[in-house]
């Protein structure tokens, strides 16, 4: 009776529907019996599954949506699920047939919730748990790259791939990877959360076991293998001999520069390579390519004797010079020095540039080194080596006054080429203390050619020189007994020198009529205007000899020796502008060169009283600094 009573409310509730049912009108005005509703009942039954809440039940897809898919479970209310459920939208269409779980048959609005992705984890999740369980390797795409890693397709549900468990090593790009299809091994498992995480790494640790230790067998030092290029670096690459890894670095590519790796090998490459190196302690193989090739030093005297012009190209530029590439794995370096015979070649670059090819010539040639030396200046004459001929030493020549030093001035001859005035051949009657004194740089000079050294390339020139003597005359204009004035210029061997204006003149001590326990310096100050007679003149030797002891009233003079005895110890004065090194030397020997400015007892041969005069290159700065000295000349 409760069936009935609940048969005929629904047929009592039916005319409400009447239009939408398309019924007949007369359809309620017909009577029936007990068993006939009984039957009917019976009827509409069948046409229901007896389905569960929790089951997995077979369902018709009636219809897609923009966000959901219809299906008929065989229930009296549709059910829907959302699109991204299903893997690929493209591969159902209505009309197919789908396994979903009924997870409730009404919800508050009378509508059956089911699912799709609960159905297929609960379909596999057998199979899942079995594979965990024995270590089995399950097959899985890789479907889409998210935070930590990458979601993998296994066997219809979602398992999470770590990116650390991806390969042996770091992948640079996973995105490379998706779509591909793997073994995968199930590390762990969580029903209650869903929660699948699989390892690729872990199968490729085992495979690399176990060729490990069949290749650890065949591997020898020496062998040639085939390899395939797995990875790129850019210290390298890295070759998969079958299951073993070896290391291919940048330098066993190729005997000649290689700027990167990929300018030699690319990704999935198959190549021959020579086995240089094993130590499986630390799994470390290392291979090489170019020990393939043949050598190319061995024979590289015979291709590049010495003298031989060779052109190349700029493949490095350093600080000491360029190295230039011959050919493939041969290089030469040309030193900055053998660039330019004349100029003073601060860095390679200046000369030379990357890429460029060059003109040179083979200066030497070491094959068990791999280096040779080449020249580019060779490639030109040595203007040094005709410098005697154009210019003969006593050639009177002008030149610009390009840099001063301590020692001396640099004066270019030729665009280049410099020669060196020496302090000492500056001025015939005044000590030179430095050259800017005389000349100042930019200043355009006479001088004679005094040497030319091409060997050593340097040239020693002489300003003095290119004037006349004045100590030819000076005999004449300064007679014995003329009486004169002037200013200390500096003490000297226990007397003084007087700057006389064009020239100086020295008062030994025996004529400065001072007391025996006063000297000149403790009695006289520098710039101290004095009065002294000419005692001597000497042309040849360059000096002149003073006396001051008439001239200081206030001293009470000694008693001196005769006068043709005085007269005889100053004719052997020394006057070198020298300080005696034996201390506190006799007047006769102490004696200065009053008259000359050089540090020189004899000017007559210049060419030996001037040191080997130098370049501007050569010099120790290009400024006049005072740490550029030299000795002076003897």
């Amino acid at each position: 009776m409760s069936d009935a009573s609940e048969t005929s409310d629904v047929t009592t509730s039916a005319p409400s529907s009447h239009a939408a049912l398309r019924v007949r009108p007369d359809l309620y005005d017909e009577e029936y019996s007990d068993e006939q509703y009984a039957e009917m009942l019976a009827l509409y039954e069948g046409t229901l599954q007896s389905i569960a809440e929790g089951e997995i039940v077979k369902s018709k897809i009636l219809r897609v949506t923009d966000t959901h898919v219809i299906l008929d479970v065989g229930f009296k209310s549709e059910g829907a699920i959302p699109r991204d459920e299903f893997k690929s939208m493209g591969e159902i269409a209505p009309g197919d047939e789908v396994e979903v779980l009924l997870e409730r048959l009404e919800d508050d609005q009378g509508s059956v919730i089911l699912s799709k992705k609960k159905a297929d984890f609960m379909r596999v999740w057998e199979k899942i748990k079995t594979a965990y369980e024995d270590g089995t390797p399950v097959r899985g795409t890789l479907m889409k790259k998210i935070k930590g890693g990458v979601v993998v397709d296994l066997m219809g549900v979602d398992a999470f791939l770590p990116g650390s468990q991806i390969a042996l090593r770091r992948v640079p790009n996973i995105d490379e990877l998706l779509g591909e299809s793997y073994e995968f091994k199930i590390i762990k498992l969580n029903k209650r959360r869903r929660n699948i995480v699989v390892s690729r790494r872990v199968i490729l640790e085992a495979e690399r076991a176990t060729k490990r230790e069949h290749l650890m067998k065949e591997l020898e030092v020496g062998q040639v293998r085939k390899g395939v290029v797995k990875n790129i670096t850019d210290f390298g690459a890295f070759i998969d001999l079958g299951g073993v890894d070896g290391l291919l670095h940048i330098t066993d590519m190729s005997y000649g520069r290689v700027s990167h790796p990929s300018e030699m090998v690319k990704m999935g490459q198959e190549l021959d390579v020579k086995i240089l190196d094993i130590d499986w302690e630390r799994e470390r193989i290392s291979l090489g390519i170019k020990q393939l090739q043949e050598y190319p030093w061995a024979n590289v005297a015979e291709k590049y004797p010495v003298g031989a012009r060779v052109q190349g190209k700029v493949v490095s530029i350093t600080n000491y010079g360029a190295f230039v590439e011959l050919e493939p794995g041969i290089e030469g370096l040309v030193h900055i020095s053998e660039m330019s015979w004349t100029r003073n070649v601060r860095h390679p670059s200046t000369v030379v540039s990357i890429g460029e090819t060059i003109e040179a010539v083979v200066l030497k040639v070491d094959a068990e080194e791999e280096k040779i030396s080449l020249g580019m200046k060779q490639t030109e004459q040595d203007p040094w080596m005709v410098l005697p001929m154009k210019y003969p030493i006593g050639t009177r020549i002008t030149g610009k006054v390009r840099n001063l030093t301590a020692f001396g001035a640099f004066v270019e001859i030729e665009p280049g080429i410099d020669g060196l005035i020496h302090i000492s051949d500056m001025s015939w009657t005044k000590r030179v203390q430095h050259p800017s004194e005389v000349v100042r740089k930019g200043d355009v000079v006479d001088v004679l050619i005094l040497n030319i050294d091409a060997e050593n390339k340097r040239i020693s020139l002489g300003l003095k020189q290119a004037q006349e003597d004045p100590w030819l005359k000076i005999g004449e204009e300064y007679p014995v007994g003329r009486e004169l004035e002037g200013r200390i210029n500096r003490f000297q061997d226990q007397g003084i020198v007087i700057d006389l204006g064009e020239i100086e003149g020295f008062v030994p001590p025996e004529h400065l009529g001072l007391p025996e326990n006063e000297t000149a310096e403790g009695s006289l100050q520098i710039g101290q205007r004095v009065a002294a007679s000419v005692m001597e003149v000497d042309p040849i030797h360059h000096r002149m000899l003073l006396s001051a002891r008439e001239f200081f009233d206030d001293v009470v003079a000694p008693e001196s020796p005769p006068a043709s005895e005085g007269a005889a110890k100053a004719s052997e004065t020394d006057t070198t502008g020298e300080e005696s090194t034996d201390g506190a030397a006799p007047a006769s020997e102490a004696a200065p060169d009053a008259a000359v400015a050089e540090a020189t007892p004899e000017v007559t041969d210049t060419t030996a009283d001037a040191p080997v005069a130098e370049t501007a290159a050569d010099a120790p700065g290009t400024e006049a600094d005072a740490g550029d000295e030299v000795p002076p000349a003897e």
